[in-house]
């Protein structure tokens, strides 16, 4: 079993929330989301935003920040190997309550099928609240090309 080893980011600005399924290795190496070099979620985040490409995890929280973007996980804790959403079992998700609680969440949002999953499975019921899926930044969702995911992702810009 593999605990999630950070905290939400979120502050009480925070009016989108982006939930992942569970950190990659990179991710869980790093201790900060979407570490992985190859996953296009900071691409993506910087293009939407119109902004430089963070690269130190002090300039992608300063992007969330000022974006207002809270970043959570579905999965608290499963057996997983490696970065496989696919060997994903055993799972236990976060109560985001808190952070509904004490940020002006507006939407929702789901990075990929995965955690659209998890989050319909366990977590709609306690929030009573959808969340709308986007397509995966992840580097095995080769199906969409950079630029489809961010035509995908302006949505949230909108928020």
């Amino acid at each position: 079993m593999i605990v999630h080893p950070f905290p939400p980011l979120y502050d009480k600005n925070s009016k989108i929330l982006i939930l992942g399924s569970f950190p990659s290795v990179k991710s869980r190496e790093q201790m900060f989301f979407y570490g992985h070099p190859q996953n296009r979620f900071w691409k993506v985040i910087s293009s939407v935003f119109e902004c430089k490409e963070p690269e130190t995890i002090e300039e992608k929280k300063k992007l969330l920040y000022e974006n207002g973007i809270a970043l959570w996980d579905v999965i608290a804790s499963c057996e997983i190997i490696g970065s496989s959403d696919s060997s994903i079992k055993n799972v236990e998700v976060n109560d985001i309550s808190k952070i509904l609680k004490e940020a002006n969440i507006m939407e929702i949002f789901v990075n990929g099928k995965t955690a659209e999953k998890y989050y319909k499975r366990y977590t709609q019921a306690q929030t009573g609240r959808n969340a709308i899926c986007l397509p995966s930044t992840s580097p095995a969702n080769a199906g969409y090309s950079l630029a489809k995911l961010i035509e995908k992702w302006e949505i949230i810009k909108n928020i």
